[in-house]
């Protein structure tokens, strides 16, 4: 099938036996298999190195493996219908308890230094994939570039995981690094970026932000397909004459319901992960605003609540568990808006000029939305356009 390597042939010309040449074969052809395997990331020659010793080994070798040194948990196996689960649902619950993973890009002075973080008043945290690359460049040009507003400092993050094997990984980490070697707003862990692994994005960066933002006044937590009127968001913190960043808001599209226990659903979460059918109140994952002193309590209250793989659930749980509630803000749009007609355009810019966030806006259309929201010669009449 591979045909006689010309090693064999001399061999044979030595009278070498057949068992020893099928030895030798079999020998190569394992090396082969187990080097391309280690290439397409099924082997993991560093499984089990401390995170120091990971991390020493990213900063000297390709990344063509993950260097985490979390272990799965074998019991998980043990929990009442395991089997029965999706294959990547086993996966979850086999490593449902993994919450630290080596930092590959890292912004130790987004915020000045952990003593001096109070100077940043919004900090825009956008969840991203790293093939995301054109949507990081558009925010970075309208509502999401850092700058002072109304005199207070907009600063910008974007939390990115790693994807991909082995050509395609390189080439997008390293579209990633020439980002952020440019801009100096990603922070990017060796985790796979999956849909999943949204709420340990969350959490992880939440403990990047206590040890480096401590003191930051809000943040505007959101996916990198939503419009954003910063300048609105800025008005509407500003305002709140009892809250300068040091008491307890989450603001956004207050929603509820129950877990989804169709195992085809993109939103799946099985008994075995969450028990009750009903969900604690929560704002949408699309986007939502809270209090540098709220992110501090969801971070402390995350140290006892085990993962599940919806983010914006599992910061209500988060939430209820330290007696706090969500607050409803009109501003904030996450499903979309209402338009009184099908005959106006969807995008006309006096329905959202008012407005804090949108969620799932295209490249383009965030464009053009931010330069009209902005033109000082907009005009629009009535009061319908909300």
């Amino acid at each position: 099938m591979f045909g006689i390597p010309i090693v064999q042939l001399r061999l044979l010309e030595k009278g070498v036996s057949i068992g020893t040449l099928l030895l030798v074969a079999v020998f190569l052809m394992g090396s082969y298999v187990y080097l391309e395997l280690i290439d397409h990331e099924i082997v993991h020659p560093y499984k089990g190195l401390s995170d120091s010793g990971a991390s020493t080994l990213a900063q000297n070798t390709p990344q063509k493996v993950s260097l985490s040194s979390c272990e799965r948990n074998m019991s998980a196996a043990s929990i009442q219908s395991f089997s029965s689960l999706p294959e990547h649902m086993q996966d979850y619950l086999y490593y449902q308890h993994c919450r630290h993973f080596p930092l590959l890009l890292d912004l130790p002075n987004k915020c000045g230094g952990a003593d001096q973080s109070s100077e940043v008043f919004l900090l825009l945290v956008i969840k991203s994939g790293p093939e995301n690359h054109e949507r990081r460049e558009m925010l970075r040009k309208t509502w999401a570039k850092e700058r002072i507003q109304s005199g207070v400092w907009i600063r910008l993050i974007f939390l990115i995981g790693t994807t991909g094997s082995g050509f395609e990984r390189k080439r997008l980490n390293k579209v990633v690094e020439l980002e952020h070697s440019q801009y100096k707003d990603i922070l990017q862990w060796d985790f796979t970026d999956t849909f999943c692994n949204l709420t340990l994005k969350q959490v992880i960066f939440l403990e990047w932000f206590e040890r480096n933002c401590p003191k930051a006044r809000f943040l505007l937590d959101g996916d990198d397909d939503v419009f954003v009127n910063t300048n609105n968001v800025v008005k509407y913190l500003q305002s709140l004459k009892d809250n300068d960043g040091s008491k307890h808001l989450f603001a956004g599209c207050q929603t509820g319901g129950g877990p989804s226990r169709d195992s085809w659903s993109k939103y799946f979460v099985p008994v075995q992960l969450y028990e009750s059918n009903v969900y604690p109140p929560y704002c949408s994952g699309g986007g939502f605003i809270m209090s540098g002193y709220t992110a501090s309590v969801i971070y402390n209250m995350s140290k006892s609540i085990p993962l599940i793989p919806i983010d914006d659930v599992y910061m209500g749980m988060c939430l209820k568990k330290a007696g706090l509630t969500t607050s409803l803000h009109g501003g904030v749009k996450t499903f979309g808006l209402h338009f009184p007609s099908e005959r106006v355009d969807d995008y006309d810019p006096c329905f959202y000029k008012e407005l804090l966030l949108v969620h799932r806006f295209l490249s383009e259309k965030t464009y053009f939305m931010w330069h009209s929201v902005n033109d000082p010669n907009l005009k629009c009449f009535g009061n319908d356009k909300k």
